[in-house]
């Protein structure tokens, strides 16, 4: 039996509710993990941000409502019901011994719902039945199991919940109907008189005689059965709202990290389109500087006038590259338009002065392909270009129907494939260039006929370190397109083959 109804029939009945209220106080209880916590402080009122950055203080008020409403029902029987009238002095001295004993060992255990909530429900389950079988009440027990079970319900998962809440429920209903004493306990509460009914042993018979579902029974049952899954339905919420928040925090974190991996893989391919565009500037404008000189070097005695031409046009080439390397290092500026410093003017007069640092221009296409192919003819290499459309009309015009992303890919992978053969192919018989602008690709083929006996490798060359053909590689692909380069006859051939719409990056 739980005294609760009964108190309940002699108080308003919102008194009785207010009494059991402490499932509410005990929600701080359940406090979230740190990371919970921390994002749902500022958002909590002062009371409880106080009593979840305080768990002990929520430990404290969960014991003494329980142990007080215990302490009321168990020991304050008596006086409300006259028990000992019926029972005698020293039963009910025991039974209130009993009660407080159990009181204490249940006040104990709920200091440990925190961690172990699943082994707390079912030892204060335990006590609960223990109560009913030396006090023949649930001695507030129904109070302390609900305590428990909210615990346990807004930390594990559902399953264990309800495992644990019905064999602790089914525990204490059972030993309600079957047990001697709470049937005797509930039917005097209820005004069974041993004297008309020939003693308590006939009064304990007829409460068992009742129907399985009897109000006797029902004493204890009701308190029991609501407060539990009152308490579980508290708890679940509670767990919910906590996985949805994890879930939200872990979303979160998931979108960062994804943020984060993108900005370092567009970092990446940044800097290696910059590395690419470097490189494909530098190894040209080296290769070709480094031919001229040579050349002027060679016809200085005999031939002062086209070694004076030479160092002219190697003047021209390194200008043009320092300009082109100024487009590149423009783009690591924040807003992209910010002027570089230009290198320091030589003495007025001079005839092979730098001009004024021009502004960021764009960067070189298809249409740009007669000056870069003029350069390479003005250092040395024989070069013959042939640039048709899909009917087979010459001339430079279909390369102006490029993107300018697409036109950059045909004008780099024709420079990086002449450097080649300036640096690898010195003396070449010729080095033939063919562009083929179709409707859906654009085909790039530079073949050269090697070296000229005895000529060997163009001036001031070592061993290649490969990047030019990997950028070259790395171009192709990023317009859904393939590259090939390898040997051809006894020269080298490079074979690219674009698509018009590839993305390009």
């Amino acid at each position: 039996m739980s005294v609760a109804p009964a108190v309940g029939a002699r108080w308003p009945r919102s008194r009785a509710h207010r009494a059991v209220g402490a499932p509410g106080a005990t929600r701080p209880a359940a406090a979230p993990g740190p990371g919970l916590t921390d994002l749902g402080s500022a958002e909590l009122g002062p009371v409880r941000r106080f009593l979840v950055r305080r768990p002990g203080v929520v430990d404290a008020g969960v014991v003494l409502v329980f142990t007080g409403w215990a302490v009321f029902t168990g020991v304050g029987a008596d006086s409300m019901y006259g028990l000992g009238a019926h029972l005698g002095a020293q039963q009910v001295q025991r039974m209130q011994v009993a009660s407080l004993a159990l009181t204490a060992a249940g006040a104990l255990a709920l200091t440990r719902r925190r961690g172990r909530p699943a082994l707390v429900a079912a030892v204060v389950g335990v006590l609960g039945v223990l109560a009913l079988a030396t006090t023949g009440a649930t001695s507030g027990f129904e109070l302390g199991l609900a305590l428990a079970l909210y615990a346990l319900a807004a930390r594990e998962r559902p399953v264990v919940t309800w495992v644990v809440t019905g064999a602790t429920v089914v525990a204490l209903l059972a030993a309600a109907r079957v047990l001697p004493l709470p049937l005797t306990v509930n039917a005097l509460v209820l005004g069974a008189d041993p004297a008309q009914a020939g003693g308590l042993e006939a009064v304990e018979r007829r409460a068992r005689g009742d129907a399985l579902f009897s109000v006797v029974w029902a004493q204890t049952a009701v308190p029991v059965l609501v407060l539990a899954l009152l308490a579980v339905a508290v708890g679940t919420s509670v767990r919910n709202r906590r996985m949805h928040v994890v879930r939200i925090l872990e979303a979160a974190d998931a979108l960062g990290r994804e943020q984060e991996q993108r900005l370092r893989l567009a970092q990446a391919g940044e800097r290696a389109r910059i590395a690419r565009e470097m490189h494909d500037i530098v190894a040209h404008s080296v290769s070709v500087m480094i031919a001229l000189g040579h050349g002027a070097s060679v016809a200085l005695d005999h031939a002062p006038e086209r070694s004076r031409a030479a160092l002219e046009d190697l003047v021209a080439t390194g200008r043009s590259a320092l300009g082109d390397m100024r487009r590149i290092l423009g783009v690591l500026h924040e807003d992209g338009t910010a002027p570089v410093p230009s290198p320091a003017a030589p003495p007025a007069g001079d005839p092979h002065s730098a001009a004024p640092a021009a502004p960021m221009q764009p960067q070189p296409g298809g249409p740009d392909l007669d000056a870069l192919l003029e350069g390479f003819r003005r250092a040395g290499l024989p070069v013959r270009a042939t640039v048709s459309d899909r009917v087979g009309r010459e001339g430079p015009d279909p390369l102006e129907e490029l993107d300018a992303n697409l036109g950059l890919a045909v004008y780099r992978i024709i420079q990086e494939s002449l450097t080649n053969a300036l640096r690898h192919a010195g003396g070449t018989a010729v080095v033939e260039v063919r562009v083929l602008v179709g409707d859906e690709h654009v085909e790039v083929v530079v073949t050269d006929a090697g070296a000229r006996p005895g000529d060997g490798p163009g001036p001031g060359t070592g061993p290649g370190s490969q990047r030019g053909l990997v950028g070259l590689r790395e171009r192709a692909a990023a317009f859904g397109g393939t590259l090939e380069a390898g040997p051809h006859g006894t020269g080298w051939r490079v074979r690219a083959r674009l698509a018009r719409n590839g993305a390009g990056t």
